[in-house]
């Protein structure tokens, strides 16, 4: 276990490989899994002041989701908002660009009609934030998941490490001072454990 301002980041964030292969995967991890995308209170916030210029990049059986059950859902088991699903279990807020699933909110965010790039815990994965508030810090740790065994492969093969494939989103919700802390935590556990 690493600490880096105050943040728990478990031993496999920075020694695990990993770069998404959506070749191989097609963006499964937009429509597998039990619950939605945690969502941000700001996130949140800005769905729904900026859904009517997202609502265009989704698809319609996504549009017809979010009419009926709402732009967000609290899921109960986790105590948390996120995406609404379809009745499938995929993420209301899935597009494709050809055969590849793409997040509808990103892709408005990339024409310019959206504040909103994608959900931060979607730009972060595989990394997922556990917030321990009564005991006032938050945790990272890498989710493994079966169906992202190709982008374990191609990450090993590029030595690409977890925390590294996803530095932008790092630097995004935490900035640069903390990557770059983090980036030198690795480095040296890495030199002892490679």
């Amino acid at each position: 276990m690493i600490i880096v301002q105050e943040k728990l980041i478990s031993d496999s964030v920075v020694q695990e490989h990993f770069m998404c292969n959506l070749n191989a995967c097609k963006g499964a991890c937009c429509w597998e899994g039990d619950f939605g995308a945690p969502l941000e209170e700001n996130e949140i916030e800005l769905l729904k002041k900026e859904y009517d210029s997202i609502k265009p990049y989704l698809k319609d059986e996504g549009i017809k989701a979010i009419a009926e059950k709402g732009l967000f859902t609290f899921y109960e088991e986790y105590k948390e908002n996120g995406t609404t699903l379809l009745k499938n279990g995929a993420c209301a807020y899935l597009s494709f660009d050809g055969p590849i699933a793409k997040c509808g909110i990103e892709k408005a965010y990339e024409s310019g009609d959206s504040t909103l790039k994608k959900p931060i815990s979607c730009h972060l994965y595989p990394i997922r934030v556990t917030e321990k508030e009564e005991q006032g810090f938050e945790a990272l740790n890498y989710d493994e998941w079966d169906i992202c065994s190709a982008a374990c492969s191609l990450g090993k093969k590029e030595k690409i490490r977890v925390y590294e494939f996803v530095k932008s989103a790092i630097v995004r919700k935490y900035g640069l001072d903390f990557y770059e802390e983090l980036d030198a935590a690795a480095r040296y556990v890495n030199k002892e454990n490679p």
